[in-house]
């Protein structure tokens, strides 16, 4: 009898381990073959980490993962992109700094990933590291970069009710923050 995943968010797990998964794979087909920008909103503990690993495992060209599902029939070429995935899941953000710290060690980590020194990308705010990083890794590769959100919320939440100065301070860098990522997707 195969294992039900219960709590388990990685799809490379699910796949590896013989845990049972409802395929929806062909939803990621016509996401990236039809569109450009999407935002996935479903309730908590609806499978949003579970398809944004699922999306992360397409995008790094992973086609073992997707053996016998929908998405397998569907592709000729598996192409490995670019990924800057953010995940908010983790983070503690319940103090002055924290959530710029977590953005900002993101980058960097991305940036040594894929070969970049993170003086690459320094800049005076965070929003232009970030426009460096994703000037950076086009370079590096020659492809368009994808960028993965995951929890984007969780730095608001955790302050909404106990300190909403820091809710709105959080809001505001995020704001500024995702404002570059909303300029680029435009041009």
């Amino acid at each position: 009898m195969r294992k039900l995943p219960v709590g388990i968010q990685s799809f490379e797990d699910i796949r590896t381990n013989d845990y049972v998964y409802v395929d929806k794979t062909d939803y990621i087909y016509e996401m990236v073959s039809t569109g450009k920008t999407y935002f996935l909103s479903r309730p908590r503990r609806f499978g949003k980490s579970l398809m944004v690993s699922a999306l992360q495992a397409f995008f790094s060209g992973r086609s073992d993962l997707f053996h016998d599902l929908a998405l397998e029939n569907s592709m000729d070429d598996w192409i490995e992109y670019p990924i800057f995935k953010i995940d908010f899941a983790g983070g503690m953000f319940m103090e002055a700094g924290g959530l710029a710290d977590a953005i900002d060690n993101s980058m960097k980590s991305c940036a040594r990933g894929y070969g970049i020194s993170p003086l690459e990308i320094e800049a005076g705010t965070l929003a232009s590291k970030f426009d460096n990083l994703i000037d950076a890794l086009y370079d590096k590769t020659s492809k368009k970069v994808v960028i993965l959100i995951d929890e984007y919320d969780k730095p608001l939440l955790d302050n909404m009710t106990v300190n909403p100065e820091l809710e709105e301070k959080n809001r505001e860098l995020l704001r500024g923050y995702f404002g570059e990522l909303k300029k680029r997707m435009i041009t």
